[in-house]
C-alpha cells in the first residue's frame, strides 16, 4: 500500500507541475502567438508572458509582424523577343490588425506573393522593349507594389516596398547592346573628325586666301612703286639732258635693269648658264629694240584711242 501511495503522489505531482508550467508561455517581441481552444480559434497572444488553460488551450503558431523580404526571379520575353530574367524583392509584412486573415486564410502567403509577382510582371514586359523595359523599371516595380498590396491586404498581409534589382537580358544580347553602343560611339567619334578636319582645312583655304590678297596687295604696291620711280627718273633724266625724249629716257632705263637682271642672274647659284650676244652692236641693236618697242605701244596706244574716238562720233552723227 505505501509503495502504491507514493505513486499515486508522485503521479499528482508531475500533473500539478504540468499543469502549473503549461499554463504560461512566452511570446517575442514584434510577433503575435495563434490561441486554440479545443481546436478553434480562440484569440491573439500579445508579446511577453501569457496564460491559457492546459489541456485545453495551445499555442499552434507564432507570426512575426516583422518586415520580411521575398526575392522572386521572373524570366519572360519582351516585346521585341528577347528573353530576360527579372529579379524583384518584395519587403512584406503581416497587418497587426489582421492577424487572424493572415494566418486562416493562407496557407502558404510565399507561394501567392510569387503568383501575383509573376502576373504583374507577365502583364506588363511583354508589352515593351528591351530598351523600354530598362527605361522602365521603376515604374514596373511601383506597378508591382501597387497590385500586390491591393491583392494581399485581404489575406492580412501588407506590402511595404517592391524592388527591381536587376535586369538580366542573355549573354549573347549583352554582347550585341556593347557593340551597337560601341558602333554608335564610333561614328560619333568619326564624325567629330571628320568635323574638325573640315574646320582645318576651312582654317587653312582662309588662311592661304588671305595670304594670296596679301601678296597681291604687295604686288599691286611693288609696281606702283616701280612705275612711280620710273616715272620720275625720265622726268630726271629729261630735264637734265636737253634734246632727250622719254622714249629714249624709257630706253635707258630698260636697259639699265637689263644689266642688272644679268648680274642677278650671275651672282646666284641656282642659275643655268645662258648664251646671249653680248658685242658693242648687239648693246645698240637692244637698245633700238626697246626705243622702237616703245613707240610702238605709242602708236598702237593712240591708234586705238583714235578709233574709239570715231566710232563715238558716228554714233553721235547717227543718233542726230
Amino acid at each position: 500500500m505505501t509503495g502504491i501511495v507514493i505513486a499515486v503522489v508522485i503521479l499528482l505531482a508531475l500533473f500539478v507541475l504540468s499543469v502549473f508550467f503549461g499554463s504560461f508561455f512566452t511570446v517575442q517581441t514584434a510577433h503575435a502567438g495563434i490561441i486554440q481552444r479545443l481546436g478553434k480559434f480562440s484569440r491573439i497572444a500579445s508579446p511577453g508572458l501569457n496564460l491559457k488553460i492546459p489541456y485545453v488551450d495551445s499555442l499552434v503558431r507564432t507570426l512575426s509582424l516583422q518586415v520580411q523580404q521575398l526575392d522572386v526571379k521572373v524570366e519572360t520575353k519582351t516585346k521585341d523577343n528577347v528573353f530576360v530574367q527579372i529579379p524583384i524583392s518584395v519587403q512584406y509584412r503581416v497587418n497587426p490588425d489582421k492577424i487572424y486573415d493572415a494566418f486562416y486564410k493562407l496557407s502558404d502567403p510565399i507561394k501567392q506573393i510569387e503568383s501575383f509577382v509573376y502576373n504583374v510582371i507577365l502583364g506588363h514586359v511583354p508589352k515593351l522593349t528591351l530598351d523600354q523595359t530598362f527605361e522602365q523599371q521603376a515604374e514596373i516595380a511601383v506597378d508591382v507594389e501597387r497590385s500586390l498590396d491591393a491583392s494581399m491586404k485581404d489575406f492580412g498581409y501588407s506590402i511595404v516596398k517592391s524592388l527591381i534589382t536587376d535586369i538580366v537580358p542573355d549573354n549573347k544580347v549583352k554582347a550585341a547592346m556593347n557593340d551597337i553602343n560601341a558602333a554608335a560611339r564610333e561614328r560619333e567619334a568619326t564624325v567629330s573628325r571628320a568635323e574638325t578636319e573640315k574646320m582645318l582645312l576651312v582654317k587653312k583655304a582662309e588662311a592661304e586666301a588671305e595670304s594670296k590678297r596679301l601678296q597681291g596687295e604687295g604686288i599691286a604696291n611693288q609696281r606702283k612703286a616701280i612705275v612711280d620711280g620710273l616715272r620720275e627718273s625720265i622726268t630726271k633724266f629729261s630735264e637734265a639732258i636737253s634734246g632727250a625724249t622719254a622714249q629714249d629716257a624709257m630706253a635707258l632705263v630698260l636697259l639699265t635693269q637689263y644689266f642688272d637682271m644679268m648680274k642677278e642672274v650671275a651672282g646666284t647659284n641656282r642659275s643655268s648658264t645662258i648664251m646671249m650676244p653680248h658685242t658693242p652692236n648687239a648693246l645698240s641693236d637692244l637698245f633700238a629694240q626697246f626705243r622702237n618697242a616703245i613707240v610702238t605701244g605709242e602708236v598702237v596706244a593712240a591708234a586705238s584711242t583714235g578709233s574709239v574716238a570715231a566710232s563715238a562720233g558716228d554714233k553721235s552723227a547717227g543718233s542726230i
